[in-house]
């Protein structure tokens, strides 16, 4: 993709290969910039990343501003401010721990906020109709599944939401928040110096949507670092405790099993 005219000077930015969006992203030699780059095409999905950026930052939860936004033939830049800090899955066991409780509260901070002052929306109806696409499509990436499906095929995993979508749409009515919708480790970037949250990123998913989205994308992200079972379900039951909720767990894993089909 042509970065002419969307960059000014392409010789200060490196791309940087973390990452799955399809996106070019670049960092600034200052460290202090990020651009990100997509195609004409796409150019109405970074639209709509940019737009919550700007809306995240009235409402006091930490992340990025916008510097600059460009669109040309070529296609679309953002380039948003760097948050300080490092991302949370980087962290060792005992510093994730140590970060644990901020990485919970940011999250009740963030479900707290009324969802009816949120205009975007990320709900069942909207991802269970991207999901069959995605099916149709066939672009489901297996790597994304949890471990036991991983080697079962897309549709069958789609009627099993079907059958389900239903009982959680109510559940989405009745509980409704405004989510991250990608809240994983990755996208939580935590200061070394006091183990709080810095900021959050990668907002082009957040919207409306029940609070187990962002839930069971934490808890099965973190299970990753963490370094057995007991751990885990330590780590489960300080945030449920936290949070002030008692795990469902079949919707973590309707959760689980439907966001691997929305990307």
């Amino acid at each position: 993709m042509p970065l002419t005219g969307l960059l000014s000077d392409c010789s200060v930015w490196a791309r940087v290969t973390d990452g799955e969006s399809c996106a070019i992203v670049l960092r600034h030699v200052s460290g202090e910039r990020f651009a990100k780059v997509v195609s004409v095409a796409d150019a109405h999905t970074l639209e709509g990343e940019r737009d919550r950026i700007e809306w995240l930052s009235t409402t006091g939860i930490p992340g990025p501003s916008v510097l600059d936004w460009r669109i040309t033939e070529h296609g679309a830049c953002l380039i948003t401010s760097a948050v300080a800090g490092v991302p949370a899955d980087r962290l060792d066991p005992a510093h994730l721990a140590q970060a644990w409780p901020s990485i919970t509260d940011t999250l009740v901070r963030l479900h707290s906020i009324p969802a009816s002052t949120c205009p975007y929306g990320r709900t069942l109806d909207e991802m269970i109709t991207l999901a069959r696409a995605t099916v149709v499509e066939n672009r489901v990436h297996p790597e994304f599944l949890p471990q036991h499906l991983i080697e079962t095929p897309p549709a069958v995993i789609l009627e099993s939401l079907e059958r389900d979508l239903p009982s959680r749409q109510e559940q989405e009515d009745a509980d409704r928040v405004v989510c991250h919708g990608d809240f994983c480790l990755p996208n939580i970037l935590i200061d070394p110096d006091t183990s709080l949250v810095a900021g959050l990123i990668d907002l082009g998913r957040l919207g409306q949507a029940d609070p187990y989205a962002d839930i069971a994308l934490l808890l099965a992200n973190a299970r990753e670092t963490w370094p057995n079972e007991d751990t885990a379900q330590w780590a489960d039951h300080d945030f449920a405790s936290r949070y002030g909720i008692a795990l469902d767990p079949d919707r973590l894993d309707f959760y689980l099993r439907l966001d691997p089909l929305t990307w």
